[in-house]
C-alpha cells in the first residue's frame, strides 16, 4: 500500500568523482536503517531558486520502495513516500 509520509530521514550518501554521481546509500527512518538497492527513477525539480532531487528506489532487501527528496537550499532529505507492494 502507497503512503505518504514527507518526514525528515537521515540519509547516507556518496560521491564518485570517477562517475560524476551522487547516490544515497543508506536511508534512517523511525529507528531503522533501510540499504539503498536499485534506484529506479532519479530526476531533478526546481521550485523557485530551489533544485530538489527526487529519487525513487527499493530497499536493499527489496520489500520497500520509497520516494526521497534531496532539498539542495537546506540540503535536508524528505522521505515522501514509502509502499510494501501490496494492495489496499
Amino acid at each position: 500500500m502507497r503512503e505518504v509520509i514527507n518526514q525528515e530521514v537521515s540519509v547516507v550518501s556518496y560521491f564518485s568523482a570517477r562517475k560524476r554521481l551522487s547516490l544515497p546509500h543508506v536511508v534512517s527512518w523511525q529507528g531503522r536503517e533501510y540499504g539503498v538497492g536499485k534506484i529506479g527513477f532519479h530526476h531533478t525539480v526546481r521550485n523557485g531558486d530551489t533544485l530538489h532531487h527526487i529519487y525513487e528506489l527499493v530497499d536493499s532487501d527489496e520489500q520497500l520502495w520509497m520516494r526521497i527528496n534531496l532539498d539542495t537550499s537546506t540540503l535536508h532529505w524528505t522521505l515522501e513516500a514509502i509502499s510494501d507492494g501490496m494492495a489496499d
